[in-house]
């Protein structure tokens, strides 16, 4: 826009084009900072991971080793609903989050053919994962313990004490341990799909 003046000259009318002060500036250049979802991205990710690793691979060999069988039991019954929960939750962060080319990824974006197997598929396993763990075999595993504690009373013996043992403690025994052993593979399958989608999104980091 030009502005007349008495002498018949036109200048810019600079003075009535909006400015923003350093200080409007650096604020939105805050917001934008805040809004931006890849720093939660990465740690989402990095908490999920963290937390599978840590609890598997470290936290529950030294309680087990550290702790008596009755404190240790409850140390995990305690600690399993929270980590089934970042478990289950922690994916759908990473999800929600994920951007590729600096543009947010979105619902459209995760189903998109390039992205179902790479990104969609690893984050819903984990997810799904956890949701088994937390929603299926942990009640379970919960029953079977009660179960064997009134057994125990019954036996007058502990369930992990030198063997013989009763018919009804022997068969509680191996049913803790089978799903013992599908809660844990299951746990694994979660961790290496973590591992997987870490793999895709250091290929994407710039």
């Amino acid at each position: 826009m030009m502005m007349m003046i008495d002498n018949g000259y036109f200048f810019p009318s600079t003075f009535l084009t909006p400015t923003l002060s350093p200080t409007q500036l650096s604020r939105g250049h805050n917001i934008s900072e805040i809004m931006d979802p890849r720093p939660y991205h990465v740690l989402s990710y990095g908490t999920l991971l963290g937390t599978q690793f840590y609890q598997s691979f470290v936290g529950g060999f030294v309680a087990f080793r550290a702790l008596p069988r009755p404190q240790f039991a409850s140390l995990q019954t305690a600690i399993f609903p929270i980590y089934f929960s970042l478990q289950s939750a922690l994916p759908v962060v990473v999800a929600l989050t994920a951007s590729h080319g600096g543009q947010v990824l979105g619902l459209s974006g995760l189903a998109a053919p390039e992205n179902r197997l790479n990104t969609l598929l690893p984050l819903a396993t984990v997810a799904v994962t956890g949701l088994v763990n937390m929603f299926v075999l942990r009640p379970i595993t919960t029953n079977v313990m009660r179960e064997r504690k009134h057994q125990e009373t019954r036996d007058g013996k502990r369930s992990y004490d030198p063997a013989p043992h009763s018919k009804e403690m022997l068969a509680l025994n191996k049913k803790f341990g089978r799903v013992h052993g599908i809660s844990s593979l299951v746990n694994l399958v979660s961790l290496v799909a973590t591992i997987w989608y870490g793999a895709v999104l250091s290929k994407r980091l710039e």
